[in-house]
């Protein structure tokens, strides 16, 4: 058996790397620190595929061609940080009403507005979950090293081909700049899903048909089925309407098609929790510190565990609840002011004590922190 090709990777690239595995053959962006290597490497491999890589004018314009590149068969992505997330927030509310697939990659740095663009930070959390405006449920994945970045990409395209939605891979800024030996997987090793295209005849096709998964399949422009897209709120024939009959079941289809198939969706890692006194809850870069200190912690007798988040949106409620159930104290860290630990607070019994450590000065937290406050909480 031949030795798998590995590679010393940015976190930038590696994330490109498994958007190509996954079958990326679009990329439009505006380069912004400290995402833009994830554009540079797409301008560079997407034509050596066949692909195509244009840099808009802005992150508004750079949405909108995602989602025309996607609505015209191909799997896309764009990559940006937060100011650029900002701008994307009405036409990534286009393409969950439109029910586009479109990934977006935010390399979070510190804000709010110029903020802190060469520093790490996890403060576009919540607006990955409530950017755009009105209902909808969003998808958001976080991984925590080079090589959880590779297969997390490719995650996020089986997601937004799956479920025909936006999907948002959070990277932070450490994680971008962070470089690690990764084995790239075989062609075919790992599963690559693609969106359903319509099997019906083209006069029979309901763009946007109520099904019983939520899902209706999406043919790409130009094979000879009607297709209307608006951003109104529309009828199973994609035209906009005023139906309460009507408008209650597209909304539910939003809604159904994730929280109703969160078990395909949620992705968690533990670390010595079945006999922990105390259980710490992480996401992104913060994960490795508090995987390291549990590590550290446990040599020195002290029963820790260790939970790490890689799917944040739509919330893990239930397995987080599960998880939690055997530990009456619970360590959130974040690199922020707060954002996840209230979701804790919200979905675990009032008896829990839950403590939280956070940073948003522009650095990691670090193994050592963590420790610290774990003797501050025992």
């Amino acid at each position: 058996m031949a030795e798998k090709m590995k590679m010393l990777l940015q976190g930038n690239a590696s994330c490109v790397h498994g958007a190509l595995y996954a079958g990326m053959q679009f990329f439009a962006g505006y380069p912004i620190t400290p995402s833009t290597e994830i554009a540079e490497l797409s301008s560079r491999e997407l034509p050596k595929i066949g692909g195509n890589f244009i840099q808009m004018e802005d992150e508004i314009a750079s949405m909108a061609a995602l989602i025309g590149a996607s609505i015209s068969g191909a799997k896309v992505m764009t990559g940006t940080s937060g100011p650029g997330y900002s701008l994307m927030q009405e036409n990534i509310g286009y393409a969950y009403m439109t029910e586009v697939p479109v990934v977006i990659v935010n390399v979070q740095r510190g804000g709010p507005s110029t903020g802190l663009p060469t520093k790490v930070s996890q403060a576009d959390t919540m607006q990955a979950r409530w950017g755009p405006h009105g209902d909808y449920n969003s998808i958001t994945i976080a991984p925590s090293t080079v090589g959880d970045t590779f297969y997390e990409t490719v995650r996020a395209f089986n997601l937004a081909e799956r479920f025909r939605t936006p999907v948002t891979l959070l990277l932070d800024e450490v994680l971008a700049h962070s470089r690690e030996i990764i084995e790239i997987p075989e062609k075919g090793e790992v599963e690559i899903i693609n969106r359903v295209k319509p099997t019906c005849k083209p006069e029979d096709y309901l763009s946007c048909e109520i099904t019983e998964n939520g899902v209706t399949p999406m043919p790409a422009y130009g094979e000879g089925y009607r297709y209307h897209l608006t951003g109104l709120t529309h009828d199973e024939h994609g035209f906009p309407t005023n139906r309460p009959d009507e408008i209650f079941p597209k909304m539910n289809k939003l809604r159904d098609k994730i929280l109703n198939y969160t078990d395909e969706i949620t992705k968690i890692r533990t670390e010595t929790i079945d006999d922990a006194d105390v259980i710490f809850i992480t996401y992104g870069s913060v994960a490795r510190a508090a995987l390291q200190a549990t590590t550290l912690a446990r040599e020195a007798g002290v029963k820790v565990g260790c939970i790490q988040l890689y799917t944040i949106w739509p919330f893990p409620d239930k397995e987080l609840r599960d998880l939690c159930s055997k530990c009456n104290k619970i360590i959130v860290g974040e690199l922020n002011m707060g954002q996840i630990v209230h979701e804790i607070e919200r979905i675990l019994p009032k008896d829990k004590e839950i403590h939280s450590i956070q940073r948003y000065d522009g650095e990691i937290l670090t193994p050592m922190q963590m420790l610290e406050k774990l003797e501050e909480v025992l």
